[in-house]
C-alpha cells in the first residue's frame, strides 16, 4: 500500500478531508508496524557466535580472475591472503589493505581445486577428487610441485584443514559413497609419509539438522578452519548456508544459519591469529566475488 492509496480512501459520516487524514494515518501506521515487525524478525533469525557479528561484515571486492575463489589462508607475515580459484591451477595472493591487489603463480593443470592449507612453508591444495598437490617455493618465481593421488573413487571433497595434534591434514567429505544423511566421513593425509588413511571422526548430520530445525539434511561442507582462540573447528557449508562449530573430534556444538544476501556462495574460511574471521564468496552470477571480514570482539 502506498501513501497515495492511503489518502484516496474515505469514511462515511465525517467530512471527507478529515476521514482521508484519519484513514491515511491508520493504514500507514499499520503498514509501518507490520514492515518493522517483518524486518526485525528476519534480522533476528540470523544469529552469530559469541564474539562475532556475521550480519555486519566488512566486504572486500575481488578481481574477476577470482570469481570462483574457494580455499583461503591468512598469511600473518604481511597480512596477505593466499587463495585458489576453481579450475585455474593457480595460486593467488590477495592484499586486502592494498585495494585487493593480486599476485599469481601457475602450479598445475586446470582441475577442480577446492581448498588450500599452508604448513611449514609448504602449500597443500585439495582437488574435488581427494588428490592433494604440494607447492614449495624456492624463489619468488620458482616452485616445485608434487601430486598425491587419493586411493578411492566416488568421492567429492571441498574441505581441507590441518590438525596440529595429529600432524595431519584432514579431508572432510562433501559427498562420499559410504555416507548417508546421518553422517559425514573424514579422511587424513599424513604430511610426513604422504599417505592417506581413514579420518579421526565422523560428523553427526542428524544433530546439525536438528539444530537447524530440519527433519533431515544432506550436510555438505565447503571449507573448515581451526579458530585460534577457542581451538574449535569451524565448518562452512555453502549448500546448507551454515557455519557449524565443532570440537576437533567432530562433535557438533553450535550451528548458525547464514544470510544468503551476504553469503551468496561461501567457499573459503580462515582466521587471523587474533581471531578475526575471513569468508570468501564466489561470484555465483550475482556480481563480483568478495571476501568478508568479521572482526573478533570479546565484548559482543
Amino acid at each position: 500500500m502506498t501513501f497515495k492509496s492511503c489518502v484516496q480512501l474515505n469514511f462515511e459520516g465525517l467530512p471527507q478531508q478529515s476521514m482521508r487524514i484519519i484513514k491515511c494515518v491508520r493504514n500507514c501506521y499499520y503498514l509501518f508496524t507490520v514492515t518493522l515487525y517483518i524486518s526485525c524478525s528476519s534480522k533476528s533469525h540470523f544469529t552469530s557466535p559469541k564474539g562475532y557479528d556475521l550480519n555486519h561484515p566488512v566486504k572486500v571486492e575481488l578481481e574477476s580472475q577470482l570469481d570462483e575463489i574457494s580455499g583461503i589462508i591468512y598469511y600473518p607475515k604481511d597480512t596477505g591472503v593466499f587463495a585458489i580459484s576453481d579450475a585455474t591451477g593457480s595460486l593467488y595472493k590477495i592484499f586486502p589493505d592494498k585495494n585487493a591487489m593480486v599476485q599469481k603463480w601457475k602450479f598445475g593443470k586446470n582441475q577442480d581445486y577446492e581448498d588450500l592449507q599452508l604448513h611449514d612453508s609448504i602449500f597443500y591444495v585439495l582437488s574435488s577428487s581427494g588428490n592433494i598437490v604440494s607447492i614449495q617455493f624456492f624463489t619468488t618465481d620458482s616452485l616445485q610441485t608434487q601430486e598425491y593421488k587419493f586411493p578411492q573413487d566416488k568421492v567429492e571433497f571441498e574441505t581441507l584443514y590441518f590438525d596440529s595434534t595429529l600432524n595431519k591434514l584432514i579431508l572432510v567429505c562433501k559427498d562420499c559413497k559410504e555416507d548417508n544423511k546421518q553422517e559425514v566421513s573424514t579422511f587424513a593425509f599424513d604430511i610426513a609419509t604422504h599417505t592417506y588413511s581413514e579420518g579421526p571422526y565422523k560428523i553427526n548430520a542428524d544433530k546439525i539438522a536438528s539444530m537447524l530445525h530440519e527433519d533431515k539434511i544432506k550436510f555438505k561442507p565447503s571449507a573448515a578452519a581451526i579458530n585460534p582462540l577457542s581451538h574449535d573447528l569451524w565448518i562452512l557449508s555453502s549448500v546448507n548456508k551454515a557455519i557449524v562449530i565443532a570440537g576437533t573430534n567432530g562433535g557438533v556444538k553450535e550451528v548458525y544459519e547464514l544470510n544468503p544476501s551476504l553469503y551468496k556462495q561461501p567457499e573459503g574460511i580462515a582466521f587471523t591469529p587474533k581471531g578475526d574471521l575471513l569468508i570468501s564468496n564466489e561470484a555465483a552470477k550475482q556480481g563480483d566475488a568478495n571476501m568478508l571480514v568479521i572482526k573478533f570482539k570479546s565484548k559482543i
